[in-house]
């Protein structure tokens, strides 16, 4: 699933665009200031990000060299209130992909985003290979030997974090972070029950890969 991050400090705006967005499938993580944006930015992979300017600890645009350094080839999109030239003229001059003025229609914004995401980027990533299992990463598809394999969301996000960093420990809050949206609530045992039934998907088609726990710290994907 698509993952898009919103840098908004009004509650309610925020509230009204991620919903918005929400309904057109996509994931929505926000963030009400520049600090929080920051930490955000380096706990997940994003398609795209929504940016105010006037938030409560500076300039959006402060953020746009991290968004371009931790989110490569991530179009940015400014959702603002300062509408004048200069301001916009200043925004895509700094970095920003478009710029939005407030106030505007949810179409108009829906519209924008996917012709932001149509648009050519950095190049794209080379699909990832473990045992038998191949994961497109451009594409978000999973192949054994060839065939294709369907998972639910989660699911597929969790395996999408694990063959990023196959042979390795996945920390259990990088795999949290990777797999909910920061304001999902998150049962203390979901994440578990979520791998568990990935595990068995992956040995049902004999993918040749192995989820292994490692005791109070994540998970691990591994060719067997």
């Amino acid at each position: 699933m698509t993952r898009i991050l919103l840098v908004e400090d009004e509650p309610e705006m925020a509230r009204l665009v991620a919903g918005n967005i929400a309904k057109d499938g996509f994931l929505v993580d926000q963030a009400g200031s520049c600090d929080a944006a920051r930490l955000t930015l380096q706990l997940a992979r994003y398609a795209l990000v929504l940016l105010d300017r006037r938030l409560p600890d500076g300039d959006g645009l402060s953020l746009l060299p991290m968004v371009r350094a931790t989110q490569p080839g991530a179009p940015v999109i400014m959702l603002t209130a300062l509408d004048q030239l200069d301001d916009k003229v200043r925004g895509l001059d700094a970095g920003a992909d478009d710029y939005l003025t407030k106030p505007y229609f949810a179409d108009e914004l829906m519209a924008r985003i996917r012709a932001a995401l149509r648009r050519p980027g950095a190049e794209p990533a080379a699909p990832l290979q473990c045992g038998r299992l191949r994961f497109d990463m451009a594409r978000r598809e999973v192949e054994i030997d060839g065939q294709p394999l369907v998972l639910k969301r989660r699911e597929l996000l969790a395996l999408e974090a694990l063959v990023r960093r196959a042979e390795r420990v996945v920390q259990r809050d990088a795999l949290v972070a990777a797999v909910y949206g920061l304001d999902d609530e998150v049962q203390p045992k979901a994440l578990d029950s979520h791998i568990s039934r990935l595990r068995k998907r992956l040995s049902d088609c004999n993918a040749g890969v192995t989820i292994h726990p490692v005791r109070n710290v994540g998970y691990m994907l591994k060719a067997s």
